[in-house]
């Protein structure tokens, strides 16, 4: 029993004797926790580097766009080819993926060898051999009848511009084809396998491995985000924002990024870390001083590492009492399987002695062991520094996702993560203490980066039919030049038809005298209430006037509108104005004060005089009874009767579009048009006298009120009216009338019929249908404008008009494009006419202040006189 014991403590010592020995000589290669988080903040810098468009070129991470803009969704189906080029095998595969919702894949594939004279010979023998491999396995599966799109997984670093297409860098591994970098790989390809005539490919995918293995993981676990290859060569890809890619056009939505993260350090950013053996090693490689971090890491180079470390301990005596044999001395004799091998759990020590020996080798059980941890610090260096940039990217994710916590998955490929049986544990343990604020699930690649390939294949065959049927749809929105004339013409038409006496009643754009005659001067002065209804929120307003400084100071209130209220009875509507009013006066501290009030009433009215507006119809979801065809001022006076607290003098009745006009005029003398594109859209301008037949005398201008939200309520716009503006309308309170208002309903119904949920997070899909929409509402809104400057222009016999209108609205507010478009429109359709846009900052409250202030001087005036 002692001789066991003794024997065991022999052992041990022996054993830590060897481990520290070995940990002497290689004490560069054991890399701290605060070595790993500045490999990673170094990794980081370099991820930035190579996004960003000035520093890309010189980058060593060249963080490749793969234009996969989208991961499986589960609704991919039908049959696919897939092609694996890269390493020591070739691969083409068969993949079927079940019927939408299954998430079901059925897969056959054949292994081709990968012959050194092919794969170092001429280019064009390599694809051509690829294509034999694909005829062959077509004709193998009986698949020569059939057209099957096709996806590439090609293992080497590759500049795409689009999905089907990459630039070849430079090879990496053991390939050296000729005459192919520089070149477009699926070209090569195509140009190929056309030479086989009965066989019918359609490559729609070039993948990176990495990208493969991502795909493969997300269709089993949608929260992957992220591929690493820890194979022959290593790499990782991860969905990036397209805000942060400078690279590639468009700012929607996310992309897959290919890191080529082997190149980190080729610049020198990792010369503290590598060692004299990672420089012997570079330096008898295919491609020295290239792809240095990868030299650290993959498959093909642990065992030469291994190799070259043993045969130094070796040459100074440290191990095999300083013999070495020819083997040892031999490029490649330890392979990266001998280290998995030797590292395993309980034979490891016996496989060790094994291996030693077929090197022609007579080990110790010492030189056993301290080989058995040459092994461990090399392999466990590989998986620090592969956790180190993964650490980096998941951070980034992070980051990206303004999130304190990150729940992610990371799809994981490659014979050495697959079978070297410490290497995962290590590489999962090391990630997971460099980024404690990430939970990372794992997930092995079971089927490859081949069936990945399929996978992008099938998300882009998806993406293909998504992106037809929308281009379809949003077809409808897009209007030619000819269809905007058409409008201008056809709006112009109306215009004449509301003015003239004999047409007025049958005009859609029904052309409303408003009454008012003049636009401010600067003359105007004094304290007015103004009152503000157009939309849900009703607003009231206390507007201070100095005369001559066109100095205004206003004080307002804002009250909500119940629905109730809105489509309930007219005397209860008016008396809760009369409500809003009373306690704005109370706040302000002026209830028994006499005031001049304008009143901005957004609907449409028929005026006979500046202070009598009879109701038309309500619009914008109000239905309050026994309110259209009344004069509204009249029912506003009632109910300030029935409150019996106060009494003000109603001066005007004002048009929201008007009252923007005057506000706008009261700093622009040159401003006569009023534009109203928010929750409504309407029209005002000022027009000569003797052209409105509707209203007594030829001298002068008067306002008129367009009402252009009924313009087409005849049909002479239904040609370019969709279905959609039709199911739009079916649903509105107004049916058949100015449906061309509810964009956002239009974008529902949009949405509905391409199979997305109206609350769907396809950003890129609503971004388009929301441009489409409103780019149209911003050319039929410039249309309808053009027509107006025309008409000024003309009636005014000028040969250039320049004329500003005064514009308000949440549409033309807070969208980013509408007033561009708006302005574009115009230009293109009324070249002669110089229009300057003025944004109405004080809304149309002010306006009608200032257009009782105007019809207060101008009474004055008269009475005078």
């Amino acid at each position: 029993m002692f001789a066991v014991h003794l024997m065991a403590f022999y052992f041990t010592k022996l054993k830590e004797d060897q481990i520290k020995k070995v940990d002497r000589f290689l004490y560069h290669m054991r890399l701290s926790d605060d070595t790993l988080l500045d490999i990673m903040a170094r990794f980081q810098a370099e991820m930035q580097r190579g996004l960003g468009k000035d520093t890309n070129p010189t980058a060593s991470v060249k963080m490749l766009p793969t234009f996969v803009r989208a991961i499986p969704d589960g609704s991919e189906h039908g049959e696919f080819l897939s092609l694996d080029l890269g390493g020591s095998k070739f691969r083409v595969l068969k993949v079927q993926v079940s019927e939408e919702g299954k998430r079901n894949v059925q897969m056959e594939s054949q292994f081709y060898p990968t012959p050194n004279e092919i794969i170092r010979g001429n280019g064009s023998e390599l694809f051509d051999y690829v294509a034999d491999c694909l005829a062959d396995f077509m004709k193998t599966k009986g698949l020569k009848h059939k057209k099957l799109p096709l996806g590439l997984t090609f293992s080497f670093p590759c500049r795409q511009t689009k999905l089907e297409e990459g630039i070849l860098l430079s090879w990496t591994k053991k390939f050296k084809a000729r005459g192919v970098q520089d070149t477009d790989i699926v070209k090569c390809l195509t140009k190929a396998i056309q030479k086989h005539k009965d066989i019918d490919v359609d490559i729609l995918a070039l993948v990176n491995d990495t990208v493969g293995t991502m795909m493969t993981c997300a269709y089993d676990d949608p929260y992957c985000e992220v591929g690493v290859i820890i194979g022959t060569g290593t790499n990782a890809c991860y969905m990036e924002d397209m805000s942060n890619i400078d690279l590639v056009e468009g700012d929607e939505g996310r992309m897959c990024i290919n890191t080529e993260w082997g190149a980190f350090g080729d610049d020198g950013a990792l010369e503290d870390i590598r060692t004299e053996f990672d420089r012997e090693l570079d330096l008898g490689s295919l491609n020295p001083g290239k792809q240095l971090f990868e030299k650290m890491i993959s498959g093909l180079y642990l065992g030469e590492l291994v190799r070259i470390i043993l045969l130094k301990m070796a040459k100074v005596g440290l191990l095999f009492g300083g013999k070495k044999s020819s083997a040892l001395h031999t490029k490649g004799k330890i392979e990266t399987r001998h280290v998995a091998a030797m590292e395993k759990y309980k034979e490891g020590l016996a496989n060790t002695r094994e291996i030693l020996t077929d090197l022609g080798l007579e080990p110790s059980e010492a030189d056993c062991l301290a080989v058995q941890q040459v092994c461990t610090i090399v392999s466990f260096r590989s998986a620090n520094l592969c956790a180190a940039a993964l650490a980096a990217i998941l951070t980034r994710l992070r980051e990206n996702k303004k999130l304190v916590r990150l729940r992610t998955t990371v799809g994981v490929d490659g014979t050495l993560y697959k079978i070297h049986p410490q290497y995962p544990k290590r590489l999962h343990k090391v990630v997971r203490r460099l980024v404690p604020n990430c939970d990372v699930r794992f997930l092995l690649s079971e089927s490859g980066s081949t069936k990945g390939a399929a996978m992008v294949t099938a998300v882009a065959s998806r993406v293909q039919a998504q992106r037809r049927q929308i281009d379809k749809v949003l077809a409808l929105f897009r209007l030619t030049q000819e269809q905007l004339k058409g409008v201008q013409s056809k709006m112009r038409t109306e215009l004449e038809y509301g003015l003239k006496k004999d047409t007025h009643l049958l005009a859609t754009v029904k052309m409303l005298p408003t009454y008012v005659c003049g636009m401010p001067d600067g003359t105007e002065k004094g304290k007015f209430l103004a009152l503000d209804l157009g939309g849900t929120n009703f607003r009231v307003l206390l507007v201070k006037i100095r005369s001559g400084r066109k100095s205004v100071r206003m004080y307002n209130k804002i009250f909500a509108i119940p629905l109730e209220i809105m489509q309930g009875t007219g005397e209860e509507l008016f008396d809760h104005i009369v409500q809003c009013i009373a306690d704005f006066l109370d706040y302000m501290g002026l209830k028994g004060a006499q005031l001049p009030l304008g009143f901005t009433f957004s609907f449409p009215c028929r005026q006979t005089s500046i202070d009598k507006g009879i109701l038309i119809e309500w619009t914008k979801g109000f239905k309050a009874t026994d309110c259209e065809g009344e004069d509204v001022v009249d029912m506003l006076r009632e109910a300030i009767k029935r409150r019996n607290e106060f009494d003000l003098d109603i001066v005007a009745v004002v048009n929201d579009t008007v009252g923007t006009m005057m506000t706008c005029g009261y700093e622009d003398p040159n401003c006569e048009i009023g534009l109203i594109a928010g929750t409504g859209s309407n029209m005002c301008y000022m027009e000569e006298m003797k052209n409105i037949e509707l209203v007594e005398g030829d001298e002068g201008k008067m306002c008129i009120n367009t009402e252009w939200g009924g313009f087409g309520d005849n049909g002479c716009i239904d040609d370019i009216r969709t279905q959609y503006d039709r199911k739009v309308d079916e649903g509105s309170l107004n049916p058949g009338k100015q449906s061309d208002r509810l964009a956002l309903l239009q974008v529902r119904r949009i949405l509905q019929q391409l199979g997305l949920d109206s609350t769907c997070e396809d950003s890129i899909v609503v971004k388009e249908v929301c441009g489409a929409v409103s780019r149209r509402a911003a050319q039929l809104c410039g249309a309808g404008l053009a027509a107006v400057v025309e008409k000024r222009r003309e009636d005014q016999g000028l040969e250039y008009l320049k004329v500003t209108v005064g514009v308000d609205g949440t549409l033309y507010k807070l969208h980013p494009h509408f007033s561009r478009i708006l302005q574009e429109t115009v230009k293109e359709l009324a070249p002669r006419c110089d229009v300057t846009l003025m944004l109405s900052e004080d809304g149309s409250g002010k306006g009608a202040a200032l257009i009782t202030a105007v019809a207060k001087r101008l009474q004055q005036a008269q009475k005078e006189k």
